[in-house]
């Protein structure tokens, strides 16, 4: 099933849409985090602005997913797809010269923008899976979209931190390079979206409500009288919540708790990315005709025991005295036990997640 997924129109263009979608954005985001860092200082407001940044980047997710919906409802998904990618290489060229400029306020703007059409084009990517897919190709369908998107994380994160060395003197041949090589990843994403398969409007008669809070909030209450979606949802919004929690408190483990530099930090994500590809997949091997939901409750408790072996790593370790490479961090217990504890984490979330958003679709 999942070769033949990867090699049909119904799916594949919306896995790379989505792809270097992800990628764009991680990358914007990483690059920003380091240039504050470097520009503003961690002793000064930089551990702010940074927070700051991810702040910007999830706030349109809450104000304006009603809407994304909505959209998505109203008109064919592929065209707003294709909208929202071809309004994302202008939010791309922003990023790119804030890049150029080295100037941290454009990218502020740019991030922002690139959150903003994030919040519309989450609806679509979900919601199109049930209209191009056979419900027992739904499982498989999103074991290979969350395996890719964390696999995107992961190039874009460390891309992003690579290039933002390269990003200390304006207007450098470098730094035209980083713009030139966002600008191709926005590119790849808007082509990718052309080829969705139309899908037609779902709910043509649909109004679409002016104010976006206002469709968020009706959103939750159209939810709370569904039951099964309501449950549905907040499992899904737990596990983003762990998977956040994980990802934002990693790099602090990995330098107050080991001193390791960021090629550990690298081999840490590296870990939880392949880990979670695994879970998908495993989940989606367990699934045929239909979600299989056992693997919901095993993933939780299992996502509860390593949560808690990482809790206890953390607690426990001594950090080097010295900066600590990859290959020391590897070389140790402590290491191999943190790098078990995060792979089997990100597959017992694997398990978790793949299931539950495919029955929710369902």
């Amino acid at each position: 099933m999942i070769a033949s997924l990867m090699s049909s129109r119904r799916f594949a263009p919306m896995f790379w849409c989505q792809f270097f979608a992800a990628l764009g954005d991680n990358f914007l985001k990483n690059a920003l985090v380091l240039l504050v860092l470097a520009t503003v200082g961690a002793e000064e407001n930089g551990g702010a602005l940074v927070t700051l940044a991810g702040a910007i980047f999830i706030l349109p997710s809450f104000v304006l997913s009603g809407l994304g919906g909505e959209l998505a409802d109203r008109y064919d998904k592929g065209k707003v797809a294709q909208r929202v990618k071809l309004a994302e290489m202008g939010a791309t060229a922003v990023a790119a010269a804030g890049m150029v400029l080295h100037s941290v306020p454009v990218l502020f703007v740019a991030l922002f923008l690139f959150g903003t059409l994030a919040a519309l084009f989450g609806p679509v990517k979900y919601g199109i899976l049930p209209d191009q897919l056979r419900k027992e190709e739904l499982t498989g369908g999103n074991a290979l979209m969350e395996g890719g998107t964390f696999l995107a994380i992961l190039i874009g994160m460390i891309a992003g931190n690579y290039a933002s060395t390269y990003l200390d003197v304006p207007f450098s041949t470098q730094s035209l390079i980083v713009a030139a090589l966002m600008l191709s990843i926005s590119l790849a994403s808007f082509l990718s979206s052309l080829l969705i398969r139309p899908t037609g409007a779902a709910a043509p008669q649909l109004a679409v409500t002016r104010n976006p809070l206002v469709s968020t909030f009706g959103l939750l209450a159209s939810l709370r009288e569904e039951k099964r979606l309501w449950v549905g949802a907040i499992i899904v919004g737990w596990f983003w919540l762990v998977g956040a929690v994980v990802v934002s408190l990693l790099p602090t483990m990995v330098t107050a708790g080991f001193n390791g530099d960021q090629s550990v930090f690298t081999v840490c994500l590296a870990a939880f990315t392949v880990g979670i590809a695994i879970g998908s997949l495993l989940a989606a091997r367990a699934s045929h005709a239909r979600p299989n939901l056992a693997l919901v409750p095993l993933g939780a408790l299992l996502m509860a025991i390593f949560c808690l072996d990482i809790a206890w790593i953390a607690s426990t370790a001594v950090p080097a005295p010295e900066p600590l490479s990859a290959k020391d961090f590897l070389l140790s217990t402590g290491g191999w036990h943190t790098l078990i504890g995060l792979s089997g984490l990100a597959v017992a979330g694997g398990l978790f997640i793949v299931p539950s958003f495919a029955q929710v679709q369902a």
